[in-house]
């Protein structure tokens, strides 16, 4: 009998441990997949898909920092792999809800001007700009959650920045980022 009830607090303490999980972290796995998919339906049922996929694997996860680097790296393989499967019509992004992150106060055009551009690159060069510049993620990070080359990281960010800036210019005129 003392080995089942051993089990059973490990059981309630692991449970306890995902709910913190579940609360420290699903604003940047809803927030991910909301910048990705403009989709704030589809990115509650991505973000709800990614924490039960970690309730299962939870016990091969060694620290909180490991949780952390998991849960963006399959929130970003998710979100590609929605689009893929879907490739629904995007809705313009004057219409999606704001993510549930917080932004700091700044120029509100400028900022609804980029996320509008961001929108409008491929998925995986998108979804490298959304790690390094909305999760902070570093080029090396980001190369491991994606499972892609360190360059190929750096290329996508070069010209997609490249990108970015071009559309800006045209658009409002000259910008410096």
């Amino acid at each position: 009998m003392p080995q089942r009830h051993s089990a059973t607090e490990q059981d309630k303490s692991s449970r306890f441990g995902f709910s913190e999980i579940v609360r420290r972290y699903q604003s940047m796995v809803f927030s991910i997949a909301q910048h990705f998919l403009a989709d704030r339906s589809a990115a509650e049922e991505l973000a709800q898909d990614v924490f039960l996929q970690l309730h299962a694997t939870l016990p091969a996860l060694k620290s909180e920092d490991h949780v952390k680097f998991w849960l963006r790296k399959v929130t970003a393989h998710r979100c590609i792999d929605y689009r893929r499967r879907r490739r629904i019509s995007q809705i313009s992004l004057e219409d999606a809800p704001e993510p549930a992150a917080s932004t700091q106060l700044g120029d509100l055009f400028l900022e609804k001007r980029v996320r509008q551009l961001i929108a409008t690159l491929p998925e995986t060069p998108r979804m490298v700009v959304i790690l390094r510049y909305q999760e902070d993620m570093s080029p090396e990070d980001i190369a491991e959650a994606l499972a892609m080359p360190l360059a190929t990281v750096k290329s996508h960010l070069q010209r997609s920045l490249a990108m970015l800036r071009e559309k800006m210019t045209r658009t409002i005129g000259e910008v410096v980022i």
